[in-house]
């Protein structure tokens, strides 16, 4: 096999790949053996006839796509490799030369990485970011305990107040007519939570248990079904029944109830150990992250479309995998958001190319710093997952194929170059972010789905613009790091299509 280089242009490879005629005769032989057990000549069994009488019949090319296919992806491959390029997506090729005994001469054009132009990475100026816990945020975690450790007791002698859980049946009308999604039985309604609409939980407020009332709304200007914008409706509505929360006291005795220390300092010295150790594992994140995009936002890399879109079905995937977790498929997700397959894939690619820019990036640096990982980071890092896991490090360790720790290590560089970068950049003081928790929206008068929520923090995930090592960085290397191998085997797949351009193939039967 001999390969030549005959342009370059941005980021398209044009080579010329030549493979001796001896290695592809015994690929067409391979081919002959391949497809003799299903043509049929006058005179001869079904899978019997000669190759040479086969060939007279129909011509010599009626093997030449199989043969091309045998011989393809090793000969792919060792060229890539001896013109030292990276393919990231799957080669076109046109046969030049091909049968009679000569070279099989294929012209090759395909997509490979683009050249990253690094500026200055070490030294970059950022605003500081820092996560710090205060008094209050322990103060929350504690009523949060507290909260999940109360008691529900029933209300028999008064009428519904703020922070009550009304337990009610619901349907609502617009223009006397009930509408989809209005309706609800035996739903327990926190009053004050702004679960429902604008409006509605006040007007249960005083109302006794077996109360049946009208309550009245006007649907938010911005609310998601059209034919309900702005529009004023009706809920017949009754009280089932009225509860509160008991909460335990605050003492000695609810750390021990709901914990393994004695006393409620201990309880609350523990808590806040968590929160800082979360605080500082979000700091530490956070900053990756800024000096990734900062990196992203003032390199100029000029990345192909396949590589967008490579990482655009990346997320898709991972978008499918968390949503089987939730018992819900990727349709459903599409179909609670109101968006098409397409319109998803058009959202995601701005931050698919970040991702795809910041990993290119990171690759740049791992090779200008010459960045090796020994067996003992290795080690250090299979104890970490195994920890992680709950897993027996040396029985991870078993797991692992040889390919599998290559790629662990090529995700350990990469994070060692996030780290280069943030440890290196110039942060400037700033006011220190406080930890608030989300504003959550109030939601519609109708019960509250599962699937909604999951597909709502499932959008925040899919949307969410991390470039860290970890999360971004390492998993598209997966999609690009490994293509010069998958690619061999994508492309023999695909020859078929391009050599009929210049193979006239006899029919066979």
């Amino acid at each position: 096999m001999s390969s030549v280089l005959d342009k370059k242009e941005k980021n398209t490879v044009d080579f010329t790949m030549t493979v001796k005629a001896e290695v592809f005769a015994e690929a067409m032989d391979r081919a002959f053996r391949k497809n003799v057990k299903n043509i049929a000549l006058p005179g001869f069994r079904k899978g019997k006839a000669p190759r040479k009488l086969i060939e007279r019949t129909y011509g010599e090319a009626i093997f030449y796509d199989d043969a091309i296919d045998f011989v393809f992806p090793a000969e792919y491959e060792a060229a890539i490799k001896d013109l030292a390029l990276e393919p990231v997506d799957v080669p076109k090729l046109d046969v030049k030369e091909i049968g009679n005994g000569k070279d099989l001469v294929l012209a090759i054009s395909v997509t490979v990485k683009p050249e990253v132009a690094l500026g200055e990475y070490k030294g970059i100026k950022l605003e500081e970011i820092v996560h710090t816990v205060e008094d209050s945020d322990v103060e929350r975690e504690l009523t949060q305990k507290q909260e999940r450790n109360s008691r529900l007791v029933t209300v028999e002698d008064r009428a519904v107040k703020e922070g009550d859980i009304a337990n009610i049946n619901f349907e609502g009308f617009v223009d006397d007519v009930a509408f989809p999604g209005g309706k609800g039985e035996n739903y327990d309604l926190t009053i004050g939570s702004g679960q429902f609409i604008p409006g509605f939980e006040e007007q249960i407020v005083g109302k006794n248990t077996n109360d049946e009332f009208d309550v009245n709304v006007t649907f938010p200007e911005e609310y998601h079904a059209e034919d309900l914008k702005g529009k004023p409706a009706v809920f017949k509505v009754k009280v089932n029944s009225i509860q509160y929360k008991e909460l335990p006291e605050l003492d000695d005795e609810f750390a021990k109830d709901v914990s393994e220390f004695d006393t409620l300092d201990a309880l609350k010295a523990d808590i806040r150990a968590k929160l800082e150790a979360e605080a500082e594992k979000t700091t530490k994140q956070e900053k990756e992250n800024a000096a990734i995009e900062k990196l992203v936002s003032e390199t100029e890399i000029d990345v192909p479309d396949c590589m967008i879109t490579n990482r655009v079905e990346g997320i898709i995937r991972e978008n499918n995998m968390r949503m089987a977790q939730q018992g819900l498929t990727f349709e459903q997700y599409l179909s609670f958001m109101g968006s098409t397959i397409d319109q998803f894939k058009e959202m995601m690619r701005p931050n698919a190319e970040k991702q795809v820019k910041a990993n290119l990036i990171l690759e740049a640096i791992v090779k200008k710093e010459a960045f090796e990982v020994t067996d003992e980071m290795l080690d250090a890092k299979i104890r970490e997952m195994a920890e992680s896991f709950k897993m027996d490090a040396d029985k991870l360790k078993e797991n692992l194929s040889d390919a599998d720790s290559e790629n662990l290590k090529e995700d350990m560089k990469m994070e060692m170059a996030v780290a280069l970068i943030v440890d290196n950049a110039k942060w400037s003081k700033a006011k220190a972010k406080a930890q608030d928790g989300e504003k959550v929206e109030k939601k519609p008068a109708a019960k509250k789905t599962a699937a909604k929520t999951t597909a709502a923090k499932t959008a925040k995930s899919a949307g969410e613009k991390s470039t860290t090592a970890k999360s971004t960085a390492a998993k598209t290397t997966k999609t690009t790091t490994k293509k010069a191998t998958e690619t061999k085997t994508a492309a023999a797949k695909k020859t078929t299509t391009t050599k009929k351009k210049t193979t006239k193939k006899t029919e066979q039967e």
